[in-house]
């Protein structure tokens, strides 16, 4: 009787002498009207709930349980419900609100209406992209201490990618964010907290698919809030630090600090900054991670793309370690980390709720409506993008760029991630430093599941050799 309930994941992995499919789901081919049926699977995997129709530039509206779900895979819808009508499509999904509200507080990357509204204009203005470089001197140094480390370890060590990708950035976040070294063991315990807290959180807030428009609140069993605590404990202790003076004059948060005491009226407590804090740890370290370890995928797996790389970043830096100024020149890396942004965006599933009753396409809308934007869909969508599966970041070369709508890996309109300069340049800049020494090597008949909880991650990270790479 159990068996049913046992759900697994069809993935499809093809590479050739000079093409490469990295691993995908296989198309959804269960049979139509069973809702239960697709929330496990969704439980499971929300990327496996995708039939081949859903690939295409469309709009279409289903019913689970009674609540109306609207997929919008249209370029000129999606900027009717991001830009034009934003206002009523504004607010995060139940699921989302509810799965990390307990983390994040009413921070922003949640927060909608007139918090929103207040807190955006400072969150933008720290991670803006005219602060970057008073941060690239931080992703160099500490990837360049990554560098220092991996060549400590035998050729051929193995590590696990992911939780390799996780360290390094949380600590370029912490130097930025927090001004200071939080050190290898409290970064490790931030990153080592949201990964179980990911692994803790349903894909689904079932309430929500039952008739409760604000779905219902996640027990907060001891694990989740042992996770919780140890996140919580660190950040707090940095934003105390700063209230008492004994912040660094240039991190992001003592920014948060300095406006608060110019501007009582924003209310930004210690809670308050925390919350903001630990939005942008999260967001800054998690995505960036995620992206450069599917980045080490793709690039094991596509020896043609990796030698082009390699070549670039000889014929650019020498053997001299790549730096901010290098960037405009590391065409084949920028490449890079953008495809790989499009195959696997870091968050694959943008989902709104309607506010009030509106009309998406052909169809109307009722209000607490899911709205479901899945740049997985979009960016593997044939119509927008030729041999959409393949691996190919010679699209994003020559002067190539996507049609408007149709690549959001960073999601778009007003609620835009604020970091996205800081994260893809953080991403860049690492992968260049990275694959100057080392190649990084995914076993061949090692199985690649994405696997998308609050991100998109391989499941179970990602086991890999490191290799050294001779000098110039």
């Amino acid at each position: 009787m159990f068996s049913r309930l046992r759900q697994t994941t069809d993935i499809i992995e093809k590479l050739r002498k000079t093409s490469f499919e990295p691993a995908h789901s296989a198309y959804y081919t269960g049979k139509p009207g069973r809702p239960l049926n697709l929330i496990l699977k969704a439980r499971h995997d929300f990327l496996s709930i995708w039939r081949k129709s859903d690939y295409t530039d469309s709009v279409s509206v289903a019913k689970i349980f009674g609540r109306q779900i609207v997929v919008v895979n249209s370029p000129d819808a999606i900027r009717y419900v991001v830009a034009k009508r934003h206002e009523n499509f504004e607010r995060k999904t139940p699921q989302m609100r509810r799965a990390l509200e307990f983390l994040l507080g009413d921070g922003l990357f949640i927060s909608d209406g007139e918090t929103w509204k207040q807190r955006r204009p400072l969150v933008n203005d720290i991670v803006h992209k005219n602060r970057v470089p008073a941060f690239g001197k931080i992703m160099e140094n500490t990837t360049s201490e990554l560098v220092q480390r991996w060549e400590s370890l035998p050729d051929g060590a193995p590590v696990n990618a992911l939780f390799e990708m996780a360290g390094l950035t949380a600590e370029i976040i912490s130097r930025s964010v927090f001004g200071n070294d939080l050190g290898e063991e409290a970064a490790n315990a931030v990153s080592e907290g949201f990964e179980s807290y990911q692994s803790l959180i349903d894909s689904v807030n079932i309430g929500y698919f039952l008739g409760f428009d604000d779905g219902l609140p996640v027990l907060r069993t001891p694990k989740l809030r042992r996770s919780v605590s140890r996140i919580h404990q660190i950040i707090d202790k940095v934003v105390e630090d700063h209230l008492a003076g004994r912040g660094d004059n240039n991190s992001m948060i003592e920014l948060l600090v300095r406006r608060q005491k110019r501007n009582p009226e924003l209310k930004l407590d210690v809670v308050a900054l925390r919350n903001e804090a630990a939005t942008i740890f999260m967001a800054g370290h998690e995505t960036t991670a995620a992206t450069l370890t599917w980045a080490w995928y793709l690039l094991s797996r596509a020896g043609w793309v990796e030698k082009s790389l390699h070549e670039e970043i000889a014929r650019v830096c020498g053997n001299r370690v790549p730096t901010l100024d290098d960037i405009p020149q590391l065409e084949w890396c920028k490449a890079v980390i953008e495809e790989t942004l499009r195959l696997y965006p870091p968050v694959p599933i943008l989902a709104r709720q309607a506010n009030e009753a509106d009309r998406i396409g052909d169809f109307d809308v009722k209000p607490a409506s899911l709205i479901l934007i899945v740049p997985w869909l979009l960016h593997r969508t044939e119509a927008f993008f030729k041999d959409a599966h393949l691996f190919k970041p010679e699209r994003f070369m020559g002067g190539q760029r996507p049609i408007p709508y149709s690549y959001i890996p960073f999601a778009s309109g007003p609620r835009v991630c604020p970091g996205l300069q800081f994260g893809l340049t953080e991403a860049i800049l690492c992968l260049a430093i990275l694959a100057q020494r080392f190649s990084v090597r995914v076993a061949g008949d090692a199985k690649v599941e994405p696997q998308c909880r609050l991100t998109l991650r391989p499941r179970g990270g990602l086991p890999v050799t490191l290799h050294r790479r001779e000098r110039v």
